[in-house]
């Protein structure tokens, strides 16, 4: 019986550090992709990384069973989830620990929009429409990806696309407005 249970016992490591090292290199592969995603949603660097983190620590426990699907999908809505979850919690407690913002390397590995404006208008979006732009059109999900994403139909990825890029183009338009009067001044 005691050798039994040590075979048992080997078989069942030998498949966490399988598990483990599976992983280990989704995380490494992926990272950058899920860091960036979450810049974007969240307009912070560090807590774009956390964001991430958090959900990697929520995807861990189950990576047997989401590594036989598709990982980045499962990943990604964990992401988002967290994301929402946050945006909640940060809601009814809006303090701030610190402004600073943290130095990035040299090469910027993340750098996605360079555009403030275009930054600027996607902070203002709706926390839902923010992350149908995100996933849409930064992130090159279809429409069905993204509606999958986010746990909801196509037709609401198609609406809250519209009016997301409508709120996008009245809010450029304002800034370049803005951006040219300050020119001719």
């Amino acid at each position: 019986m005691t050798a039994e249970l040590a075979a048992v016992r080997g078989q069942v490591e030998d498949r966490r550090r399988a598990q483990a090292t599976d992983f280990d290199e989704y995380v490494v592969a992926r990272y950058q992709q899920l860091v960036r995603m979450a810049r974007l949603l969240t307009q912070d660097w560090a807590l774009a990384e956390d964001l991430v983190q958090s959900a990697l620590v929520k995807c861990w426990g189950a990576w047997g069973s989401i590594r036989s699907e598709d990982p980045t999908a499962y990943v990604r809505r964990t992401v988002l989830t967290t994301y929402f979850a946050w945006y909640c919690w940060r809601r009814s407690r809006p303090e701030r620990l610190t402004s600073i913002d943290l130095e990035r390397p040299a090469v910027d590995e993340y750098s996605v929009v360079e555009n403030a404006d275009l930054l600027d208008a996607l902070r203002a979006l709706p926390k839902r429409q923010c992350a149908v732009i995100v996933l849409r059109y930064f992130e090159d999900l279809t429409e069905a990806e993204t509606a999958a994403a986010l746990g909801c139909s196509v037709g609401t990825v198609k609406s809250q696309a519209h009016r997301a890029l409508r709120r996008l183009q009245v809010a450029l338009s304002a800034a370049g407005q803005a951006d040219e009067e300050a020119g001719n001044r």
